[in-house]
């Protein structure tokens, strides 16, 4: 199962082991209390963690995810979980990042999304991949990621 609607959440509030791959992770929505207002909700996870699908060397990053909801908001343990499926997930760095987005725009049909993979160097290159549904809009206040450098950065 891929996502969950509205009204059925599973995870919050219970006990949950941490799913096994991130196919297996259920992405799970609450309605949006505001859905007359546009805003931005961000989501950042500064330490993200995959396996290298070549090496299987854990890969790092911060993510930062900013998304306008729709009718619908991601629950944030579910999103918790599902980030922490990939611990143990080979894949590339597009892929994750572009993976993720797809997952998000899937379960909670967000008016516009993008996401920032900060991915730190492996082999003294890092590996940064970013993705937008659409061009932010101008009436909402879209404010910039600002990761900061680090280590091994021009």
């Amino acid at each position: 199962m891929t996502h969950e609607t509205h009204g059925q959440l599973g995870q919050l509030g219970h006990q949950v082991d941490a799913p096994t791959s991130p196919d297996a992770a259920v992405l799970e929505t609450v309605p949006n209390p505001q859905t007359g207002t546009d805003y931005v909700a961000r989501f950042t996870a500064p330490e993200f963690t995959s396996l290298c699908p070549v090496t299987g060397q854990p890969d790092f990053a911060h993510l930062v995810i900013d998304y306008i909801p729709g009718k619908l908001l991601i629950e944030s343990k579910s999103l918790k979980l599902y980030l922490t499926s990939f611990r143990n997930h080979g894949a590339f760095h597009e892929d994750c990042t572009i993976s993720i987005a797809k997952k998000l725009i899937k379960a909670a049909k967000p008016k516009w999304l993008r996401i920032g993979g900060y991915w730190f160097p492996r082999g003294g290159i890092p590996i940064d991949v970013f993705y937008q549904t659409d061009v932010a809009p101008k009436r909402v206040w879209i404010p910039d990621q600002d990761v900061p450098g680090y280590r091994g950065r021009g």
